[in-house]
């Protein structure tokens, strides 16, 4: 938590929570943000707000975006850590996104830094763009890391009663924060017992994700395994293998031994989060 100037206005959160984090770091990236074809935030100055429990936030400067493309609304709230929060519609054409753009005009001491900059609500927006590729579901965290390691110790994946997935070539995904994950190639994967489904998901750190259903003993374990054809390039080692909900099966063993069960925000549910939830990453 930031200190205090003894004249500052105090942030009730962060007296309550002290090890509650916001951080308000520079971006080094062109960042865009686009609706109904216009181009309505484009900044070299950018900034991403890193918040515990949230995902990240993209904050613009205000000269980097097009006021006049937007219309101040009565809606407000707020946030203990940052104050109260205003609101804009964002008019482009014939569309409108309704209380889609959000900003502190006067923060907390602890979190003043965000004055003066506005954030969009990633999903009422049409495209968003690092320099010139397209980004997906919410910035990626720069302290973030996701490494994909092949290893040779034996994987087997247990659901419903039955041996689903047996591998010597498994890659070992880890991601910061979040459970090991085991990427499987197709050959090692009972495919008899999958259905395939219309299920997709997006992770910013790897790609669009395509899911199977199982039906094993008349019970549908639904959505339970995904795959990325086409990860992203920073993620191509698991390119076609096939990955299940550890939390979901029955056991996952590695070296003959059970890992140990997480509960994750997908823990004992079958569909996963779909393209308008508020996250993926898996």
């Amino acid at each position: 938590m930031p200190e205090t100037p003894a004249d500052g206005k105090a942030s009730p959160g962060f007296k309550k929570n002290p090890d509650y984090h916001v951080g308000f770091e520079p971006c080094p990236r062109r960042l865009r943000v686009q609706f109904n074809g216009e181009t309505i935030a484009d900044t070299l100055a950018g900034r991403v707000l890193l918040e515990s429990n949230h995902v990240p936030v993209y904050y613009f400067p205000r000269d980097d975006v097009r006021m006049d493309l937007l219309q101040p609304t009565g809606l407000s709230t707020f946030c203990p850590f940052k104050g109260e929060a205003s609101y804009w519609t964002a008019a482009v054409g014939d569309r409108s996104a309704e209380n889609a753009i959000w900003s502190y005009a006067d923060p907390f001491t602890e979190t003043r830094q965000i004055k003066d900059y506005l954030a969009f609500y990633w999903n009422k927006m049409d495209h968003w763009f690092e320099e010139d590729e397209e980004i997906f579901v919410h910035p990626r965290d720069p302290h973030k890391r996701v490494d994909v390691i092949a290893s040779s110790r034996p994987v087997e994946v247990i659901l419903g009663g039955e041996t689903i997935a047996r591998s010597s070539n498994a890659h070992f995904l880890f991601e910061t924060g979040m459970p090991v994950r085991y990427y499987l190639p197709r050959g090692d994967v009972n495919f008899d017992l999958l259905t395939a489904t219309d299920h997709s998901s997006r992770c910013p750190y790897k790609g669009i994700a395509s899911y199977w259903s199982a039906e094993i003993g008349g019970q549908i374990f639904e959505n339970i395994a995904w795959s990325y054809a086409e990860p992203i390039p920073e993620c191509p080692k698991i390119k076609g293998l096939v990955c299940f909900f550890n939390e979901n099966v029955d056991d996952i063993k590695v070296d003959g031994k059970s890992i140990d069960r997480v509960t994750t925000q997908w823990s004992d549910r079958y569909v996963a989060e779909s393209l308008d939830g508020p996250e993926h990453i898996v």
